[in-house]
């Protein structure tokens, strides 16, 4: 067939005719009805299958671990042949960590199947919200992995999880652990930026905790077997965490014992500000964003919100008149002042040991605080507080691990004897000795300088106790 110009000038007038006849004279029922002809058609002559894995689950308002897991897979075993791949370095990471950048496309094979997997990024529509700004919140992120309908099958039951536990043994090979914080929550936002991480690097081991070394090595035991327990907690029907309360006067090194537990399990840690959660809903979202192998920190509970014993607070407004119980109800830590905060007792406690506390297993919860007594009864019973541990003063044992530690001084030092027999008379917390010691180490004194100083210290505080409990003399009258 020989085309002209006449011939070509006539096809595209039919072509312009039969598309006005479609689009302004047929309905739109018919319109349906022939694309979903051509989908089928297309379908039948394309047999790629595809699953589209999003870098976050609306349904539960939480990130989605296989697109996480995803990532680790393609950054360590698939990018070799990709055209461009981005590098990301954190700080505490040897190496840089490899992904796959968005609308781009590399491949992977298995069992003898082709894979590709390709990054999508959708843009959305900005939020009109002053507040959100981050160009994350106006992006949708996902995976796709294409492969040959016939191995559905196999790519379902077989490759996916083999993903996810390379993926898993990737991570742990180099894992990087996180001190996470809840991020004050602004109108508009949402769960996209829940937690705010930055690399945990404390340097604090059970090995170098200035407590007594009994009760060290039975928060030790207590963790190991803890961790140790899966099955065990899966067959009694409870879930996998477990709940402390440090208690004793600042300084006492409560801080430096959860550091420890987390480097001595391999945890992350979620600090979580409870001032900053505007309801029990926000929470629990909170709770269920959490990972893991994690450990949930709440810090000074008794400073936060009104978790106080509700036995003691009905006894003191039953003797105070209704005027002032109600303006101190208005002022209540868990408003804040302000009424921006509706967290209440109850939600805190459905947060330790409700329903969603076993959203996510293998967890420890820790609840510091300088004064227990004001603390509600029901936060600290069993199962909610599995183990109570007072961390008080420091005491020889203590003081031999702080002088080891800063001092590199053993027993044998002659000074050792008589400051053990004063920290039985003083009360000094660990956070006192060690700074005595850094100071002195600061100003290259050396250990006996260090030591010298330190039982000058205790003397002086023996004798300024022994004078504050010594009753002024009476004036006698003439």
């Amino acid at each position: 067939m020989i085309w002209d110009w006449s011939s070509i000038g006539s096809l595209l007038a039919a072509i312009l005719f039969l598309r006005t006849a479609y689009c302004d004279f047929l309905p739109p029922e018919f319109h349906r009805f022939i694309s979903f002809l051509l989908r089928g058609l297309v379908v039948r002559l394309i047999n790629d299958a595809k699953i589209l894995i999003d870098e976050y689950d609306v349904a539960t308002c939480s990130a989605n671990e296989l697109y996480s897991a995803a990532n680790v897979y393609l950054g360590a075993r698939c990018l070799d042949d990709a055209a461009v791949v981005r590098l990301t370095k954190h700080r505490e990471s040897p190496l840089p960590a490899a992904s796959l950048p968005g609308c781009h496309t590399t491949h992977d094979s298995f069992r003898g199947i082709p894979l590709r997997w390709s990054s999508v990024v959708v843009g959305q529509e900005r939020s009109s919200y002053p507040f959100r700004s981050s160009s994350s919140a106006a992006e949708q992120r996902s995976l796709e992995l294409t492969f040959h309908r016939r191995h559905s099958q196999v790519v379902r039951s077989a490759y996916i999880p083999h993903v996810l536990e390379e993926a898993e043994r990737i991570a742990c090979a180099s894992r990087e652990r996180h001190l996470f914080t809840n991020r004050a929550e602004i109108f508009g936002d949402d769960h996209r930026s829940l937690w705010s991480p930055i690399p945990f690097s404390h340097p604090s081991t059970f090995d170098t905790l200035a407590v007594d070394p009994a009760l060290r090595d039975d928060i030790r035991q207590d963790l190991l077997r803890f961790v140790a327990r899966r099955d065990y907690y899966a067959r009694v029907g409870r879930a996998w965490k477990r709940g402390y309360l440090l208690y004793g006067p600042p300084g006492t090194g409560k801080t430096s014992l959860i550091a420890a537990i987390a480097n001595l399990l391999e945890f992350d840690v979620y600090d979580l500000e409870l001032t900053a959660v505007h309801s029990n809903t926000v929470l629990r979202r909170l709770l269920a964003s959490t990972t893991p192998k994690s450990v949930v920190v709440i810090e000074d509970a008794d400073c936060l919100l009104d978790l106080s014993d509700r036995k003691k607070k009905k006894n003191k407004h039953d003797d105070e008149d209704p005027g002032s119980k109600e303006e101190e109800e208005e002022h209540t830590p868990a408003s804040n002042g302000f009424g921006s905060s509706t967290v209440s007792l109850s939600g805190v406690l459905n947060f330790v040991d409700g329903l969603w506390s076993s959203c996510v297993g293998e967890r420890l919860m820790i609840f510091t605080t300088n004064h227990p007594e004001r603390l509600d009864e029901a936060l600290l019973r069993a199962g909610r507080m599995d183990r109570k541990i007072h961390l008080s003063y420091c005491g020889p044992a203590a003081f031999r691990i702080l002088a080891r530690n800063y001092l590199e001084a053993g027993e044998e030092h002659p000074r050792m004897p008589e400051a053990e027999a004063l920290l039985a008379e003083v009360e000094m917390t660990p956070a006192d000795i060690a700074e005595v010691f850094m100071r002195c180490d600061a100003e290259g004194e050396g250990t006996d300088a260090a030591m010298d100083e330190v039982v000058e210290e205790m003397r002086r505080r023996k004798e300024d106790s022994a004078g504050a409990a010594t009753p002024p003399p009476r004036r006698v009258e003439n």
